[in-house]
């Protein structure tokens, strides 16, 4: 097992490293707390957090950071890590964990909230709020955006197009394009979207704002940033608009933020009282009207103004098969882009 770990670290912990170490913050926990380790933004889940600690009761503690980050310091720190809980952006960075049996069985009445296609297949994990990729297009210069993410290395696009190679939330959909398309085509998709300028930024927030700003003409996203920023400017402050992508494409990869917990952990039942929280109306309310994500479980309706949860016509993905991070983050690197 310690071998298995080692090996899978190694291209996450070069990841860390690449992005400015994972949790190498110095942060200190009380052994009396329930400490998660979020890959979501402070600034997304900080107050539905909050609304945690006041709903149960209980002392909260968190690490904020990269899912892929995190899940590396997870791995690093091992049995002796202080998570107790990992809140995870994408499936992708929980299923790594998974795989390597870092992660307890979750209760079956919490997975049995979610649809089987949200939540791992070994019940080591579950979904807590849905998202889409999309591309988010300028209409002011582009009269058909692409049907396709193969579609974007046309010439036509040349240095028009943005993404962000370090986001959690893309490297799932690379995984799902090495698990739909295969290694060798999703390798040549990410070399031939280089070759044709494609630009690099931190993350979906800057995609956005580019795209907005003129500077770009499309980028790759998840769908809730736009609605965020619609809510808060108004549709007309907003010139931007987004293309879902039809026929089960990659680039329209259907994926979950979710939790786990560790396994070890000596908090188990705070555990268990946080992630049903986050499996209740009140959170998942929060993700809908808050966050523009997709409610879980049955009887939270979506927010206005979104396409419906059950119409959008991502790939046919297992998201348990989402777990070979490792091998997504080593090609990136391969390729120049992490």
């Amino acid at each position: 097992m310690r071998r298995l770990v080692a090996a899978a670290l190694v291209p996450l912990a070069l990841l860390a490293s690449a992005c400015g170490g994972a949790g190498g913050d110095g942060q200190s926990f009380d052994d009396n707390s329930l400490v998660i380790y979020s890959g979501r933004n402070k600034n997304l889940v900080g107050p539905l957090i909050d609304k945690l600690r006041t709903a149960t009761g209980l002392d909260v503690q968190v690490r904020y950071g990269d899912s892929a980050e995190l899940a590396a310091q997870i791995l690093e720190e091992g049995a002796d890590t202080r998570a107790d809980v990992f809140f995870s952006q994408d499936a992708g960075a929980l299923g790594a964990l998974s795989k390597h049996q870092m992660l307890a069985p979750a209760p079956q009445e919490l997975l049995d909230r979610v649809a089987a296609r949200y939540r791992s297949s070994e019940g080591t994990w579950v979904g807590v709020s849905g998202r889409s990729r999309v591309i988010v297009y300028d209409p002011r210069t582009v009269v058909a955006p692409p049907k396709s993410v193969f579609e974007l290395t046309d010439p036509k696009w040349k240095d028009k197009v943005g993404w962000s190679p370090t986001n959690a939330s893309f490297q799932s959909f690379v995984t799902a394009l090495r698990v739909v398309a295969g290694e060798d085509k999703a390798r040549q998709w990410l070399e031939a979207m280089k070759a044709n300028g494609a630009k690099s930024y931190p993350n979906n927030v800057e995609i956005l704002n580019a795209v907005d700003d003129g500077k770009l003409q499309l980028g790759l996203i998840n769908h809730y940033y736009w609605y965020e920023k619609v809510a808060e400017n108004g549709p007309n402050g907003v010139p931007s608009r987004l293309a879902y992508l039809p026929g089960g494409d990659p680039g329209a990869l259907v994926n979950v933020a979710g939790v786990g917990m560790l396994k070890g952990t000596e908090h188990g039942e705070a555990a268990k009282k946080a992630m049903d929280y986050l499996l209740g109306a009140d959170a998942q309310k929060y993700f809908a009207d808050t966050t523009k994500e997709y409610p879980l479980i049955a009887g939270v309706p979506t927010a206005p103004g979104l396409p419906p949860f059950d119409s959008l016509k991502g790939p046919e993905v297992d998201l348990s098969k989402l777990d070979s991070l490792e091998q997504t983050i080593t090609m990136l690197q391969d390729v120049g882009l992490v």
